[in-house]
């Protein structure tokens, strides 16, 4: 084990696994409030431990009790998506004269980087990082030209930081020499009360949006909608339940909020949930266009989870802070693809508290 500690700021690496592709660490950050565990396997987070109103700590976010439980991860706890979060319609996109084809793992469409995204993928732990406010790990990653039917070699960049200010700090960056899409997300759920009630439907929540992108199926069909009068609107805080009756076919949420216009490389509030008996809170701020909101609608009491609870319905909820879905298919959305000679970067920030 390696540990280093400033104040009461430290960092710790432990081997968990060698495997062919490389060797599996488990980092903990902490501070003196919180701790945060990260794996270089798919930059999986696989534990963020707050405590509530009365000091208690818990584990709120879903995931597994080993981490080789990872290898079928078919939720997505924790990780990195890429190349490029959520969908993108048919498994395919055009540059210029040339249609790209993409894996097909989600019917017939393309979700979260493929069968094998970066979700599945062993990253190098190029640093451990140790400030006077701030620990964390900067991992990296190559992919290659091809991978999943994406052109050009990408070169990653994830940087995790947790500071004393009991934010965890997402930093993305990428360069490639191909023009490709890219679009880079976390896909942590969460459940404020640490899984001890089974269900997110009492946690509050508002999003910073007036407008949605509109759906058919799970892709969008390229319409900006105002969120005015529906049921996907959540200016105004307000239970994730509320409209519990009105749910969608697919039972729950899982939308894309259009974020307000920003200047590049602006964070800005995207999105706060709390939860009133344990008096936790969680701030996500952002760059990005947007954020999807989904529900956890899929679970089914199948996976018994890191907290020794059984995942049930609605046991969590995924902000996901990205570009639209489908953005290279749609003129109107905002651009997703990089250039050789650009640097793709962007920052997402998970502020936790308690009121």
């Amino acid at each position: 084990m390696l540990e280093t500690k400033k104040g009461q700021l430290t960092v710790s690496c432990n081997i968990y696994d060698h495997r062919p592709d490389g060797v599996i660490y488990l980092i903990t950050l902490k501070n003196r409030d919180l701790s945060v565990s990260v794996t270089n396997f798919g930059c999986i987070i696989t534990a963020i431990c707050t405590p509530d109103k009365n000091g208690s700590h818990k584990n709120i976010v879903a995931g597994y009790a080993e981490l080789t439980d990872y290898r079928q991860n078919t939720h997505y706890f924790g990780c990195l998506l890429g190349r490029y979060a959520n969908r993108i319609s048919g498994a395919k996109f055009q540059m210029g004269q040339r249609t790209y084809k993409l894996s097909q793992n989600d019917g017939c469409d393309h979700l979260h980087g493929g069968f094998e995204g970066f979700n599945q993928k062993t990253f190098n732990v190029a640093a451990l990082i140790q400030e006077d406010h701030e620990v964390g790990v900067e991992f990296e990653y190559l992919s290659k030209d091809g991978e999943e039917g994406y052109p050009g070699n990408l070169q990653v960049k994830v940087r995790y930081t947790l500071n004393d200010q009991n934010q965890l700090v997402m930093k993305y960056e990428a360069t490639t020499d191909q023009p490709t899409p890219v679009n880079m997300a976390n896909h942590s759920y969460f459940n404020l009360t640490g899984f001890e009630t089974s269900d997110i439907l009492e946690h509050n929540l508002q999003i910073n949006s007036g407008y949605y992108t509109e759906n058919e199926g799970d892709i969008p069909n390229g319409n900006i909608l105002p969120l005015d009068g529906t049921t996907f609107d959540f200016k105004f805080p307000r239970s994730i339940g509320l409209h519990r009756d009105q749910f969608s076919s697919e039972h729950g949420y899982n939308q894309n909020y259009i974020l307000p216009e920003h200047a590049a490389g602006e964070v800005i509030l995207a999105a706060k949930l709390d939860e009133q008996l344990s008096g936790r809170t969680l701030a996500v701020y952002t760059d990005q266009p947007g954020i999807q909101l989904y529900t956890a609608n899929e679970w089914d009491g199948e996976i018994c989870g890191a907290q020794g609870k059984y995942y049930q319905q609605y046991g969590a909820v995924a902000l996901e802070t990205q570009n639209f879905p489908d953005s290279p298919n749609h003129p109107n959305f905002p651009n997703a693809i990089l250039n050789p000679g650009e640097t793709y970067h962007t920052t997402t920030i998970y502020e936790f508290g308690v009121e």
